[in-house]
């Protein structure tokens, strides 16, 4: 059973997007709710106010009892988005060959979202069409759910779906009905490595029950009402991995000092569970940062940008456009300027994505330059007028 949730008597009002230009993700400047709950409450009163929070920011609610009524709402959700009606035969093919995948794990569906989310559909006439699963050019054609108290059975009562243990999910994110966000809540006083640890269980025990699509799940969000962080998902070969390799000391995606904290365009941290929903969970910033401020890595690392991060790319991107659109500003300050960042910030990260981004911008030639130290002798650029993406980002040596 898929029931639509309608908009409850005294829920949040809606809040209007809060931007400093049209292309920012992080909030110029953030002034939290004085009205922002402070005292006791109870981990299911903080999802229910949570909820209601996403309710007026026009996430559409779900009540979703089974892994049935998942995949019935995900088929229309991507007929919706492809302007498409799958037949049944068409659908049932589709859906095991390019979203279930029996031998595809969290790894092989993060590459499915990151890096390969055009499938192909053959048609019973024998025709061929693009499937999108999530539309990264416009982003607000893709359309944003909430379903809550989602429970997987244990494979004692379901042998064929069931995980190893019964689990009950508190807050998911569906993306044209793909979950690809999760949401772990404890009541306000608790450890928030308690969520953590959880979220660490599930994937462990149940993420991969039934037909996976838990799996599809990006990014994680733990809180107890006063702290909240972010951070990208893990896979079960690299938690595996780093029990083998005791005492090296790596910190990845599995390591609870890697969870990072939101903030304005002040880096002035986002902490309290409202204030986190009202921003992060913004549609423009939470579809932006899923599309295109994740990074996969060679080693098949998620890696999500953290708000400084995402701030300095934008700005430079801001810069690129100007330059593009007013050649008379080439040269002057309006068209230039440099990030600075410290040791450890991630500015290779923040380099990478914001040149990859760069090579998007439509216009004549045009440089980015990079380097992470005073002695660099090489910088990575873009020349924006090859057509080849492949040899747009390429590394100079700058003259003596």
């Amino acid at each position: 059973m898929i029931e639509e949730v309608q908009q409850t008597p005294g829920a949040a009002r809606k809040y209007d997007p809060i931007a400093s230009s049209d292309e920012s993700t992080i909030v110029a400047e953030y002034v939290p709710d004085s009205k922002a709950e402070k005292t006791y409450q109870s981990e299911a009163q903080l999802e229910s106010e949570f909820i209601k929070i996403l309710e007026s920011q026009a996430y559409e609610r779900l009540v979703i009892t089974s892994e049935s009524d998942l995949i019935v709402n995900l088929r229309k959700q991507l007929e919706i988005l492809n302007g498409i009606i799958f037949s049944d035969t068409e659908w049932t093919q589709f859906f095991q060959k390019s979203i279930a995948r029996a031998n595809a794990g969290i790894e092989e569906k993060t590459h499915t979202i990151q890096e390969d989310h055009v499938k192909i559909l053959e048609r019973e006439d024998g025709t061929i069409k693009n499937i999108s699963l999530i539309d990264k050019e416009n982003i607000h054609n893709n359309r944003l759910q909430i379903i809550n108290q989602y429970e997987v059975p244990s494979a004692v009562e379901d042998t064929l779906r069931g995980g190893r243990y019964t689990n009950r999910y508190d807050v998911t994110i569906l993306v044209n009905g793909l979950p690809v966000v999760h949401v772990e809540l404890k009541r306000r006083g608790v450890d928030l490595r308690e969520a953590f640890n959880q979220i660490n269980r599930y994937q462990r025990d149940s993420f991969w029950a039934g037909s996976g699509l838990f799996e599809y799940i990006q990014l994680f969000v733990i809180s107890n009402g006063t702290l909240t962080k972010y951070y990208s998902n893990t896979t079960r070969n690299s938690h595996i991995k780093e029990n083998q390799k005791r005492g090296s000391g790596r910190k990845t995606s599995n390591s609870f000092e890697f969870t990072s904290w939101w903030a304005d365009a002040s880096n002035k941290p986002i902490q309290e569970l409202t204030d986190f929903a009202k921003t992060f969970f913004a549609k423009h910033t939470i579809l932006n940062i899923l599309t295109k401020y994740c990074v996969l890595t060679a080693d098949k690392t998620l890696l999500v940008m953290r708000p400084y991060q995402i701030v300095a790319a934008e700005r430079i991107l801001q810069k690129i456009k100007i330059s593009v659109n007013y050649p008379k500003k080439l040269g002057t300050p309006d068209a230039g300027g440099y990030i600075w960042h410290t040791t450890g910030s991630g500015k290779t990260l923040t380099s990478f994505k914001t040149a990859q981004l760069a090579t998007k911008v439509p216009s004549e030639t045009r440089y980015f330059s990079s380097s992470t130290e005073k002695t660099s002798t090489t910088k990575p650029c873009v020349n924006m007028s090859d057509s080849n993406p492949e040899r747009r980002i390429r590394t100079q040596t700058p003259p003596s």
